[in-house]
């Protein structure tokens, strides 16, 4: 447990913990963050050990050390150092970057002001300077900078929306800096500590001692209690501040340091994010392994070649013994083969990775500035929080998307509601546009309420509320007035409210227009207008609402002394507790069918009365289950269930939330691309189904298979398949062609299934989450059509059923999941990537769509009106949902293109210029002896062929945005993996080698008779025409092969040209050589070969020879080639 003492710094200081055999450290740390990685003593041991962590760095330092020994090193010690020192100080001055932002980010948090309580007195130090136990004074716009619980109270008494209240005390922080969270949160102090603790003299008296959890990163839980003058009370999560939070609508309130620096909820949530990787990351990891393995073989072959070599020349000039008496062809072999492991590591794809990274970047600012996808109203633009996904967008084959807030606009209407057997639907006047509804209040105490912004109401239900002699439509009323979490506060004169939810303040706004006016609420009471009458009630319990529970209950007792429960919920947990089912409960479960059947959003209120015994019989149970530290959420959860029984219902009302502009053209245009679209919503299924409608994603002529049809497929199919493990037929091999053998009629299917269903479905241990969490399966939904005898199967017979399913449902042209949880959400798409080893997307907006976007190969969060949490969750950020089509077909499709094209032309250029060091082995006694000039070995890969193929991959483009667009079949070609694959890699493989071959034989055979002016024959004219020849070749394929030209496409291949240019003038000067002619051994190589034109024509005949089979490829796709590419770009 974690002990906390009141303005005792001495007990926390004292404090230690064992972290390691007998080594202790401070328990309570200090609230000085550093989140900085790095200083001046450590930047350069510390970012070389985290380099050397990358096993491509190990082994290119292992071949550094092996060029150190004479006997098998024949190539320069600068051809690997050289690049290999580039690529670490590019990391190296990129994490410099980032750490010099993290200081100066390190140093301005713990530098801001703040309050502490010194003494007797509040004195202003720095955040750096807080420690555990210290009483600190907040401000109104001021950031909590610890994680304080709530103790005090504001200046005159305790501020409450800007009216001094005595009776209560609440904060309303801002999460916006926790977790972007925009809405308003309801926070309160203990009542005993507000009341006694009202001086700075009483705060420096205060000796209590908080008894809680050990720090940890659980952001919206808390337990704990506070012993002070021998009483216990109980402490939750509506008691403390998070650190980082904003303070709102408060002048002045005090805390309790709980938690200080990285104990704190919010920096134990700052830990390390696990990457995903895309399709292609993962395949490049094995292509480098399958190029280092070639490399061994290739040096392994060669290595015992030269042992064969080295015999056959010894007996052949047996004169030349006693050159050779020291070494034996064995020993010759094993020299050569480190020879050759040396001279080949630069075929090794060293610079790839931070090329790409670079290329990532890039097209994530293309993203960020797409205007486009800028939402002017909300001032909104797209953004890619991660930059090392962008090709997994051109590549996407399900979308998991949301409904509330991401298909419709979270903007809540009050529509309908059924009321003792009478449904009112007809509006009368306006809705207010704002999520902020403002009330005028009286000019005197009367009770009449100008509503400024106009509410729809239905005329009826106007005028029998006015009449006031229902008693169910007036507790109906009442119930929406005081079962919620609104606040209330006034601003000029008039009342404005601020909910968590829109749901909630519909619900608030319609009570208001019907006469029950929501006034004020202090930490114990809820003050109303019912019909002109202001009625204070006070609030003995409040029964919190989650996602679990879905409901939420106030236990109050009126004016009157009467104790009264009001809840509202689902109406599969409300109606399930009624205490009788009559015919007005019967006729208002068929007006939720109907309002569903409108998409609109229900919810069943009820309520009952206590008894005073029974309350303080359950308030005395209450209040020890709230003091517990452990199991203190199942005992409150039972005493909940157990007082929300027997419920009488009231009504049920329907909110109505519009789909968003342009969410049916986009779910068509990705049904188009290929993209399947599944809706994962916690609303009613007739209320998913007409979503379906509305979305196109089902049409008249669908067939809908609900739970009952799918079970019977499901049964049909285990019964078909007897004997699995020698029949060799499983869901993979269409299993369900039995129930419909006409492919296409599953595409005119639409499976709608609800949460309930999902645990029918699963194997064991797919019910547990990747977070732990397991999912509460409901009683009476066994394996129902497992054979008797196969219950019990093992886990393969039990993932058949699972994979059944999955196969089922992807066949299918919708999907629809409704009163789904979110780690149900989670756990769908964990089964199609499980099953169908499909790249999946997850949208939402809410804080309860984080888990399926982070299980999702890809995140897409919405900055809606439920807050930014799912935002912060996600890899990409958008304003609309109908972002998302250009998000994927444009962007996704273009960065998979320039990805797959920049890796296809980097694994070229590599073979090609550099592979003829092999071919040279053949003619140089299998020597490892370099064909190439040092220079031209280190800087091939990153001066003179990078940045053609950089230009590539930042770029390039087949097919404008436009017709992107219009042609969305497009897209296909990421989802099949067409343009890179191991197929695509092998053809690039031969390509690179005919290259090099070509390139090398033919200089070779020119060179064998050559008898001209200068008789140019020697071994550094033949290296450099060997060079030049395949340096253009690379060129001019990386020339044919760009569609998308640009002035920057243009620079990079002269940039190249030049570098080269350049850097064979400096090494290859006299100069150089008369300085280093150990290390600038070709001088004049260059200029002695090309001034004869022998050679000029000899490197125009090799670059013919390469290049014509790839102009060929070229015109023949141009001509007749019938991919849709060619044919959008023809404009056919």
């Amino acid at each position: 447990t974690w002990q906390v003492r009141a303005n005792d710094r001495r007990y926390h200081a004292q404090s230690k913990k064992k972290f390691a055999f007998c080594l202790s450290r401070k328990k309570y740390r200090g609230n000085a963050i550093k989140t900085a990685k790095y200083n001046l003593l450590t930047f350069l041991p510390l970012n070389l050990y985290e380099q050397f962590h990358r096993m491509a760095n190990v082994y290119f330092v292992f071949v550094i050390l092996l060029q150190t020994f004479p006997e098998i090193s024949t190539v320069p010690w600068y051809t690997l150092l050289l690049p290999l020192s580039c690529l670490l100080v590019i990391r190296g001055l990129r994490d410099l970057i980032d750490d010099i932002g993290r200081h100066q980010s390190d140093r301005s948090i713990n530098s801001r002001p703040c309050e502490i309580l010194c003494g007797k007195r509040f004195q202003r130090q720095k955040w750096c300077h807080i420690r555990v136990g210290d009483i600190v004074r907040l401000r109104k716009d001021s950031v909590v900078p610890v994680s304080p619980g709530l103790a005090g109270h504001g200046v005159g008494g305790w501020w409450i929306n800007g009216s001094v209240t005595p009776q209560g005390c609440f904060i309303f922080p801002s999460l916006a800096l926790v977790h972007r969270e925009t809405n308003l949160k309801f926070r309160q102090a203990l009542l005993v500590t507000h009341q006694e603790l009202g001086s700075e003299e009483s705060m420096a008296a205060f000796d209590g001692r908080v008894t809680c959890e050990e720090p940890n990163s659980r952001m919206h839980s808390f337990t704990g209690t506070l012993e002070w003058r021998g009483q216990t009370h109980s402490l939750d999560s509506e008691r403390i501040l998070l650190r980082g939070c904003r303070i709102r609508n408060t002048d002045v309130c005090y805390g309790l340091v709980i938690y200080a620096g990285f104990d704190s909820k919010i920096m134990r949530n700052c830990g390390k994010i696990k990457r995903k990787k895309t399709k292609l990351d993962r395949m490049m990891d094995r292509l480098v392994v399958v190029i280092f393995l070639l490399l061994l073989v290739t040096s392994l072959g060669l290595a015992v070649a030269s042992g064969f070599w080295a015999r056959t020349f010894q007996e052949k000039h047996s004169y030349l013994a006693a050159v050779y008496r020291n070494t034996s062809p064995a020993q010759q072999a094993f020299l050569t083969f480190w020879g050759f492991t040396i001279l080949l590591s630069v075929i090794i794809p060293m610079s790839m990775y931070i090329t790409l990274e670079f290329i990532y970047l890039v097209n994530s600012f293309f993203i960020n500035w797409d205007l486009e996808m800028y939402y002017a109203v909300k001032d909104i633009p797209a953004k890619a929080r991660s930059t090392s996904l962008n090709d997994q967008l051109g590549q996407i084959e399900y979308i998991f998307s949301d409904k509330t807030g991401t298909l419709t606009q979270n903007i809540m209407t009050f529509k309908k509601c059924c009321v003792n057997g009478t449904i009112y639907a007809q509006p009368r006047c306006v809705t207010s546009p704002g999520p902020h509804l403002h009330l005028c209040l009286p000019q005197g105490s009367g009770s009449a309420w100008d509503h400024h912004g106009e509410q729809k109401v239905d005329v009826m239900l106007l005028e029998a509320a006015q009449r006031d002699s229902d008693p169910v439509l007036r507790e109906f009323l009442r119930l929406l007035a005081l079962c919620h979490t609104v606040m209330v506060e006034e601003r000029g004169g008039q009342l404005v409210y601020q909910a968590a939810s829109p749901d909630e303040e519909a619900l608030v706004l319609a009570a208001r227009s019907l006469g029950y006016v929501f006034l004020a609420r202090t930490q114990d009471t809820i003050t109303i207008s019912e019909l002109g009458r202001t009625r204070t009630y006070q609030v003995l319990a409040m029964l919190d609402f989650n996602s679990d529970r879905k409901r939420m209950s106030v236990l109050v007792r009126d004016p009157q002394g009467s104790i009264r429960l009001y809840t509202k919920g689902a109406d599969t947990v409300v109606l399930e507790r009624l205490r009788r089912r009559g015919r007005s409960e019967a006729f208002t479960e068929r007006a939720l069918d109907l309002f569903a059947e409108e998409t609109l959003r229900t919810l069943c209120l009820a309520s009952k009365e206590v008894s005073e015994a029974e309350y303080q019989e359950w308030g005395r149970r209450h209040h020890e289950a709230a003091v517990l530290l452990q199991g203190r959420a199942q005992e409150l959860d039972r005493l909940y269930e157990e007082m929300e029984q027997n419920l009488q219902l009231l009504g049920a009302t329907a909110i109505e939330d519009k789909l968003q502009d342009g969410v049916p053209e986009t779910i068509q245009l990705l049904k188009l691309g290929n993209i399947k679209v599944w809706v994962l919503t916690g609303d009613k299924r007739e209320t998913a189904t007409n979503i379906g409608y509305a979305c196109r994603r089902v049409t008249d002529d669908t067939e809908i298979l609900e739970e009952k049809e799918i079970s019977e497929i499901l049964q049909a199919y285990w019964a078909s398949n007897n004997n699995l493990s020698g029949s060799g037929e499983g869901p993979g091999s269409s299993p369900l062609s039995q129930q419909c053998p006409e492919a296409s009629c599953h595409r005119r299917r639409a499976i709608i299934i609800s949460g309930d269903f999902l645990p029918r479905v699963l194997s064991p241990k797919d019910k547990i989450l990747h977070k732990g969490e397991v999912l509460k399966e409901k009683k009476g939904w066994p394996w129902r059509w497992l054979p008797r005898g196969r219950t019990g199967g093992s886990q393969e017979q039990e993932s058949l059923v699972e994979k059944a399913f999955v196969d089922l449902a992807t066949s299918c042209q919708a999907v629809i999941c409704c009163r789904v949880t979110p780690k149900q959400k989670a756990l769908i798409v964990q089964l199609v990537k499980k099953h169908k080893k499909a790249v999946t997307l997850a949208i939402g907006d809410g804080a309860n769509d984080v888990n399926m976007i982070k299980t999702a190969d890809v995140g897409v969060g919405l900055s809606g009106l439920e807050g930014l949490q799912a935002v912060q969750g996600s890899d990409y950020a958008l304003a609309q949902v109908s972002h998302l089509q250009r998000l994927l077909l444009v962007h996704g499709r273009w960065a998979y293109l320039r990805v797959c094209k920049f890796l296809r032309l980097f694994f070229y250029k590599t073979f090609a210029g550099l592979m003829a060091q092999v071919w040279f082995a053949f003619h140089s006694g299998f020597t490892a002896q370099p064909l190439f000039e040092g220079w031209f070995l280190a800087l091939y890969n990153i001066f003179y062929t990078s940045y053609p193929v950089l230009s590539v991959g930042l770029l390039e483009q087949d097919v404008s945005a436009k017709k992107s667009l219009e042609f969305p079949e497009l897209y296909v070609t990421g989802q099949q993996d067409e343009l890179f694959n191991y197929r695509v890699f092998g053809v690039t493989l031969l390509h690179g080698v005919g290259t090099s071959l070509t390139s090398f034989y033919i200089a070779l055979w020119a060179f064998e008779d050559h008898v001209g002016s200068k008789a140019v024959g020697d071994y550094e004219s033949f290296s450099v025409t060997v060079a030049v020849s395949a340096l253009l070749s690379v060129l001019v394929e990386i020339v044919l092969d760009t569609k998308f030209w640009t002035v920057l496409s243009f620079l990079m291949v002269t940039a190249s040209l030049l570098f080269f240019c350049l850097f064979s003038f400096l090494t290859q000067s006299i100069d150089a050589f008369r300085i280093a002619p150990a290390i600038f051994c070709f001088p004049d190589a260059s200029w002695n070969a090309f001034t004869d034109p022998y050679v000029l024509l000899v490197v125009l005949l090799s670059l013919v020879v390469n290049t014509l089979p790839s102009l060929t490829v070229h015109a023949f796709c141009a001509t007749v080639g019938k991919a849709t590419t060619q044919q959008v770009r023809a404009g056919r």
